[in-house]
């Protein structure tokens, strides 16, 4: 017999508390070993249109909704007991007639005109393959027999024939209400509509051409076909379910979107990079491709990387869930962050460097060895950015190279007989940590990349890298070195919106040419459509890199609906704190966990304004480090930039002031229009990636006068 469980079925877990998850755990268990539920109290749901419906008691009060035949049974929902027969009347299980595809459906009954709800909980049908949890309700949902198919504008897809609607996967009980729809109604529609459908319409409304759904054969299996299994897992063992309900908010690792599955999938005869902006699923790609490289052969050696210490160790732990039932596939992928295996590897091929310098220790030898250069006109800002991101960034080594270095976005007019000036001050600097025997991060990464090419056999087979956009110049070049000319050997994550760290450069200069190799993820899962129309706000419609590559947000959409984000501006620090508490203390009213909220600053220096808001709540608070660890029952605080890989259902984005972000500080380093360009593009990504880190709720606030930002957001927001 079959045993399987159903997106819809994690993402109503998740909204139990953790008492009545274990219930609900002990249950699946029990049904996955005797499927034929002896012991368990079975309950014919007469109401049900789907005469294989079927309720299970768990407890009291909560009942776990299921799909029973002789051959199969599917965990569909659990719920309190009349949420949980509600859900099962409105549904039903069936295999679409054009696509082949098994689709929970939401049924069609009657038609009654009603005004499209301001704000509307999000199926969770309609998120499937993303995101961990539904939206929360903040009025009342929207049944199947109430949606209305009268439009108040022009209707979207009138023209569209029944066969065209079809090959979409639209089920049929929902094509008169798909031609009806207008704009303002579409969000609303999709939400009761399988997820390939509603992503069809949302592409086609935003101008798009969506891939259509390859047709099953006749006999095939309906759970077989690609849009079946981002919703649908059967699970062949006990290790496999407690997986699955044990993390049952990270949906992501385990249901695909087939344009997802075809990017892992693939092989790849050069280096390739799939991008997309925030909540499309990157991380998710990244994980399966490591996962399925390693399948594919015994003998692979996988390095799954990232720039950072605290984005690996949360790849490490995402990875564990994914593969924890297959130990030996992931003992072939190793997750470490780029210094940390640089590290581990220099030791190997050179020993242990003797110390690594740090900015501060540049930054005085600068300034002590500027003092000695008669007529050097640059200052301490500009010799600093100079020796980051142009000597040591490139690792120029010679007056020569340095003379002639195109200094790519450095535009600050530097005549010759000057550059020479400034090259005494970073010879100086050079000679220092040679003669104390210390390297930069840049050099050691430098060194690497020039000895790999010696070894006899290849470090790794391939190497998957996430959050692409913040790697550096050597980095990239150590990454090339080990990858050589293999095919699949180097796969990138990334999104050029969220570049915060880095400057850009062109990766073609360094070996690394992904043209033809590239692909967008437009499917965003994790984010509402009110949360992720307001963010891109703080972003171009566009954004490429040097050479040449595109990526566009047009296109993009989200696939459930939410609360518009509250944006507002407050007269003092008090009244602030105040009034975000206030919010936090709705979110909980409204069934968000303190550990589903977060709240983040632009520094340690506005971290107090986000304690206060908490304390305001009365709730706990427990301040991240880089170690990343939200703790049961408390509000998460951070800073913006430890947002990185995270996500929450509530986020309040807090202190966003004149002069905070973008950081005076910063721009007061700022020693040319590029460099002030620079920064307030890498400051607009960082409050952008904020921002996003939220699911379903979103509250950004400022002292008055608020940041220049705001005024993007600020445009059609739900509120002041």
């Amino acid at each position: 017999m079959h045993f399987r469980i159903a997106d819809t079925f994690t993402a109503s877990l998740a909204r139990l508390t953790r008492d009545e998850q274990k219930l609900v755990k002990t249950t699946a268990f029990d049904l996955q070993m005797d499927p034929s539920g002896k012991g368990h109290s079975f309950h014919k749901l007469d109401r049900a249109k789907d005469p294989n419906f079927w309720s299970v008691r768990v407890s009291r009060d909560i009942r776990l909704i299921v799909h029973r035949m002789v051959s199969s049974l599917l965990l569909c929902y659990v719920d309190h007991h009349d949420k949980a027969y509600q859900w099962a009347e409105r549904r039903k299980l069936q295999t679409h007639p054009a696509t082949g595809a098994a689709q929970l459906v939401e049924i069609r009954e009657s038609v009654q005109e009603v005004a499209p709800p301001r704000r509307a909980e999000a199926s969770t049908d309609a998120n499937a393959g993303g995101g961990a949890a539904a939206s929360v309700a903040i009025a009342p949902p929207v049944s199947a027999a109430t949606v209305t198919p009268a439009a108040a504008g022009p209707a979207l897809f009138a023209a569209y024939s029944d066969d065209a609607l079809l090959a979409y996967g639209v089920p049929l009980e929902w094509l008169d209400d798909v031609r009806a729809a207008d704009e303002d109604g579409l969000l609303e529609l999709v939400t009761h509509l399988p997820a390939e459908a509603g992503e069809a319409l949302l592409e086609l409304a935003t101008g798009g051409t969506p891939t259509l759904p390859v047709p099953a054969d006749a006999d095939a299996d309906p759970f077989l076909h690609p849009d079946a299994q981002r919703r649908f897992r059967t699970l062949d063992n006990a290790e496999e379910l407690a997986q699955a309900l044990e993390y049952p908010w990270d949906k992501w690792t385990v249901f695909l979107h087939p344009a997802q599955r075809q990017m892992v999938a693939r092989d790849y005869n050069g280096p390739a990079r799939v991008s997309g902006s925030a909540g499309t699923g990157k991380t998710v790609v990244a994980l399966h491709r490591a996962a399925h490289l390693a399948r594919q052969d015994e003998d692979a050696r996988v390095w799954l990387t990232t720039f950072s210490a605290p984005l690996a160790k949360v790849l490490q732990g995402a990875l564990f869930r994914l593969l924890c039932n297959t130990p030996r596939v992931a003992e072939r992928i190793d997750v470490a962050s780029m210094d940390a295996m640089a590290l581990r590897l220099y030791r190997g091929q050179f020993g242990k460097p003797s110390k690594l310098a740090d900015q501060a220790q540049i930054a005085a030898w600068l300034q002590e060895a500027a003092a000695t250069v008669a007529g050097l006109k640059q200052g301490q800002a500009f010799l600093l950015a100079e020796w980051q991101e142009v000597v040591d960034a490139w690792q120029i080594n010679h007056w020569e190279a340095y003379r002639d270095a195109k200094r790519l976005g450095r535009r600050t007019r530097l005549p010759e007989a000057q550059r020479a000036l400034c090259w005494q001050v970073f010879e100086q600097v050079q000679a220092r940590l040679e003669q104390a025997g210390q390297l930069t991060w840049a050099g050691l990464f430098r060194q690497l990349a020039e000895a790999i090419p010696e070894r006899a056999h290849p470090v790794f087979s391939h190497i998957v890298v996430d959050e692409a956009q913040d790697i550096g110049v050597q980095q990239l070049r150590f990454l090339a070195a080990l990858a050589g000319d293999r095919p699949n050997a180097l796969f990138f994550a990334g999104d050029l919106g969220q570049r915060i760290f880095q400057q850009p450069f062109s990766w073609k200069s360094q070996g690394v040419d992904i043209s033809g190799r590239s692909r967008m993820l437009t499917i965003n899962y994790r984010t509402s459509h009110q949360i992720r129309a307001q963010a891109d706000r703080l972003l171009g419609s566009e954004v490429s890199d040097l050479d040449g590559n595109v990526e566009t947000r047009k296109g993009t959409v989200s696939v459930f609906n939410g609360p518009e984000p509250v944006i507002r501006s407050y007269p003092s620090a008090e009244a602030e704190s105040r009034a975000v508490g206030q919010w936090l203390r709705q979110c909980v009213g409204q069934g968000v966990q303190p550990h589903e909220m977060a709240v983040f600053v632009r520094s340690q220096a506005e971290m107090p304004r986000a304690q206060a808001a908490v304390a305001a709540a009365d709730l706990a608070a427990k301040v991240l480090d880089q170690h990343m660890t939200s703790e049961e029952g408390c509000v998460s605080l951070a800073t913006m930039h430890l947002a990185k890989g995270m996500e929450f259902r509530a986020v309040a984005v807090m202190a966003c002031d004149d002069e905070v972000i973008p950081s005076q500080a910063r721009i007061n380093t700022a020693a040319d229009e590029v460099a002030l360009g620079e920064i307030y593009d890498t400051e607009r990504h960082l409050l952008y990636v904020a921002c996003t880190r939220a699911r379903d709720f979103l509250h950004v606030s400022a002292v008055a006068p608020e940041s220049e930002f705001l005024q993007d957001l600020l445009q059609h927001a739900g509120s002041r």
